[in-house]
């Protein structure tokens, strides 16, 4: 007998703070910080910690959630905020500190052409 599996998508939060709902900035082991809407849930008999992250799209009201699931004993920090400060956050998107760009080629690059006399020495013929 095959028993099969099946996946659950979890609802976005509710657009009020009702049932528990708290806008927070949590920070999970010191080395993860999350930035939305938070609540307790029991989930595989015990009480964890829901917290849905926003993530803005191109249009003005085009808002995702992420979800992550914790477990009391992992957070190291639980900070409580407001809307306008998670929403601000979400605004930010990730850009690297140095971000790489093309601006395709320039007249200083040529192509590399070796003569005889460079081929040479790398190979290690040298004559002395």
């Amino acid at each position: 007998m095959h028993e099969t599996a099946t996946i659950v998508e979890i609802p976005p939060a509710p657009s009020d703070v009702a049932d528990g709902w708290e806008w927070a900035i949590v920070e999970i082991f010191g080395h993860r910080r999350h930035v939305g809407r938070s609540r307790e849930e029991e989930r595989f008999g015990a009480k964890m910690l829901r917290i849905d992250v926003p993530k803005l799209g191109p249009g003005k009201d085009d808002v995702t959630w992420s979800t992550h699931f914790y477990g009391g004993s992992s957070i190291f920090s639980y900070t409580l905020t407001d809307e306008k400060t998670v929403m601000r956050h979400a605004e930010h998107a990730y850009v690297p500190a140095i971000p790489f760009r093309d601006h395709g080629p320039t007249e200083e690059d040529e192509p590399f052409e070796e003569d005889d006399e460079d081929r040479g020495e790398l190979d290690g013929d040298e004559d002395n």
